[in-house]
């Protein structure tokens, strides 16, 4: 059944993805709840959202969060309060997102917060029914705290910004920092927006770094730089909900929230997706991230 619900979500097909996570949810023998590991944890087991006061619980990857944003506004439309208890470095985007009422960091304890039913925000929009019409994004729906100092970003050529790692889940996402030094183009300044570079991997790409480990200053550099060119992580997440231009770099089997091919993506219009032909092949796909760079020419003016 996972691989079936995998196939639906790349094609599209959210009836029937919802459907399968019906299934699951009634044969599953479930444990008490919030035992075990988070990122299994099964919270919502069925019960109606409508008119309850709901807690939205963000248990998996900052990334997630980001994507499952979106269904706050729908979820609000019929319950009759959202609180989010979500990870810490994103409380200045969450509290500010359409439809959440109360924002919480996430810890090991109970949420300081009163509720009638809980849910995982991964399963909101099966909860919700939501349709491909209400998954499309039509408009951004991030909105950033305002910056306290200018993000540093020079105002010649095509400023581009790079990340190559990813955390431990999945490794086949990363991308050897040395590939990357093939996009040094004319005409284009690369930017390290990659958390911890080491000095070596900066001087393999000659890459100037302004990486912050503030997610709220990220989504501002992001939008200072021309272009995102990035692997499938959080910060694909980040500008597509900003409706910034990302280009991400997938691997041959990649995630279910990619589709199976194309280069646009359902979830976020402003990405275009560049893809392994080969597994383990970045080469190939940074030849072609390179010939795209050439012709993706200087803009007259950059927003501020």
């Amino acid at each position: 059944m996972a691989n079936n619900w995998v196939e639906a979500m790349r094609a599209g097909d959210f009836a029937r993805a919802w459907a399968i996570n019906d299934h699951d949810l009634a044969a599953a023998s479930h444990p008490p709840k919030h035992t075990g590991p988070r990122h299994l944890q099964r919270i919502w087991r069925g019960e109606p959202l409508a008119d309850k006061h709901v807690l939205v619980r963000c248990y998996h990857g900052l990334g997630d969060t980001l994507q499952f944003l979106r269904f706050m506004q729908p979820l609000r439309g019929v319950a009759r309060s959202v609180t989010v208890w979500c990870q810490a470095a994103l409380l200045p985007l969450v509290e500010r997102t359409a439809g959440v009422d109360h924002a919480l960091a996430l810890h090991e304890g109970t949420p300081e917060a009163a509720f009638e039913v809980d849910i995982e925000i991964m399963e909101v929009p099966q909860a919700l029914r939501v349709g491909r019409e209400q998954i499309e994004m039509r408009a951004a729906y991030l909105t950033l705290p305002p910056r306290s100092t200018p993000a540093s970003v020079d105002r010649e050529g095509l400023a581009v910004g790079l990340v190559w790692e990813v955390g431990q889940w999945d490794k086949r996402r990363a991308i050897p920092p040395a590939l990357l030094r093939y996009l040094a183009v004319p005409g284009v300044a690369l930017y390290s927006l990659q958390a911890d570079a080491a000095i070596e991997e900066l001087a393999q790409i000659s890459a100037r770094n302004i990486s912050t480990s503030d997610i709220a200053t990220l989504g501002h550099l992001v939008r200072r730089l021309d272009l995102v060119i990035c692997v499938d992580t959080m910060i694909a997440h980040l500008a597509g909900a900003l409706g910034c231009e990302a280009w991400v770099l997938l691997h041959a089997d990649c995630d279910w929230r990619w589709p199976s091919s194309g280069c646009r993506s359902l979830w976020y219009p402003s990405l275009r997706l560049f893809r392994q032909k080969r597994a383990g092949d970045w080469s190939a796909v940074i030849s072609e991230v390179r010939e795209a760079l050439e012709q993706r020419g200087i803009p007259p003016q950059r927003a501020t």
